[in-house]
This record gives C-alpha cells, structure tokens and sequence, in this order.
C-alpha cells in the first residue's frame, strides 16, 4: 500500500490517499460530531476516482454519508486499520 497527501492549487485537499490493489482510497479526519460532505471531497472523488472515501470522526457511529463515502469513529480505525479500504464496494463510474 502506498500513501500520499493530495491538494489542488485552488484549495481542495485530501488528508490522505492511498493506493491499495490498483484502487484509490481517501481518509478525511474532522473533529465535528456530524460530518457531512464537503466541496474538497466531491472534487477529490471527483479527480482522483477513488473508490471509497472514508471520513473519520470522534464520535462512536459508522454510517453512510454518500455512495462511496462512509464515516467512520476514529476508533474503529484503531480496531481494523482495514476499514478505511472497504472491498465491498462496487467500481467508481
């Protein structure tokens, strides 16, 4: 697995993007107890063509905030490092 951080020139970042198995992966990290989705990811599923973009947070429910973006307790990471390149997943369009 290879990791990278990802920006464009006009603002959008990733926290993290991984490449696992041919496919792309992005990890966003924010401290807000609902997340929800941002400009800078649309545009990071978007350009990239992840897969999965995973969203971790504080609080202690994983739930689907989007087709291809889950949110998910920071620590379930802790628990299965795994999580954030989910397989079950269908291919981006």
């Amino acid at each position: 697995m290879r990791s990278y951080l990802w920006a464009t020139h006009t603002g959008a970042e990733l926290d993290l993007l991984l490449m696992k198995d041919g496919r792309r992966y992005g990890v966003e990290v924010k401290f807000q107890d609902a997340p929800r989705v941002t400009p800078s990811m649309r545009i990071a599923l978007a350009d990239l063509r992840l897969h999965h973009l995973t969203v971790l947070y504080p609080g202690d429910q994983r739930y689907p905030l989007d087709r291809h973006i889950t949110v998910m307790p920071l620590a379930h990471l802790a628990a299965d490092p795994g999580a954030v390149t989910p397989t079950t997943r269908g291919p981006r369009p």
